[in-house]
């Protein structure tokens, strides 16, 4: 099948006053994942946060919250980059065990979200990820760094949704709700409110 390369008319501006518009939401929803994370790592102590549970195949919350971390980590390096690589992540351990030591981590990661231009967000990129069990490369594919960041905030909904199970599994209460997507907080909304 032969694809045809279609050509599209330069954007109103009114459209790409929509799009920044949309990317700053990206932007701040990101943040705001961050900045629940920074929540997190103040309420649970330290042995909680590091303790590996063999019914949640002997992972921690903070092996959890590391692997978060590092991939808005890999986005953010892809900034800089032509390439977001979610392969070669830097996977410190210090996150996993110090909570005081992956809340200066989140803060950096945060504070750099902050300072991003929102059309940075339509830059295309290309994304490295391992998706097959079997040996060989990485699959990369082409995207966009504001879709990468989409898809690094609903990757790190799903994991904090793990450390919230994992949390109440050993007494600590968490917001209620931390782990739980945008669209199903709305679901859950009574009609009429916000």
């Amino acid at each position: 099948m032969q694809r045809t390369h279609i050509t599209l008319p330069p954007l109103s501006t009114a459209l790409a006053d929509d799009r920044l518009l949309e990317a700053r939401r990206i932007i701040d929803a990101a943040v705001e994942i961050l900045r629940q994370g920074e929540d997190l790592l103040a309420l649970l102590p330290a042995e909680t946060y590091s303790r590996t549970m063999p019914v949640a195949f002997d992972a921690s919350i903070g092996g959890h919250y590391r692997h978060c971390l590092d991939h808005f980590a890999s986005v953010l390096a892809g900034f800089d980059r032509d390439i977001v690589d979610y392969d070669h992540r830097e996977r410190d351990p210090r996150i996993e065990s110090d909570p005081g030591f992956a809340r200066e981590a989140t803060s950096k990661l945060r504070a750099m979200l902050e300072r991003l231009d929102p059309a940075m967000l339509a830059e295309p990129v290309l994304a490295r990820c391992e998706v097959s069990y079997d040996q060989g490369r990485s699959s990369v594919t082409g995207s966009t760094l504001g879709r990468e960041l989409v898809y690094v905030i609903a990757h790190g909904i799903h994991h904090y949704a793990l450390i919230t199970v994992m949390a109440r599994l050993q007494g600590a209460e968490l917001p209620p709700e931390f782990g739980v997507a945008p669209s199903t907080v709305r679901h859950r909304r009574p009609e009429g409110s916000n």
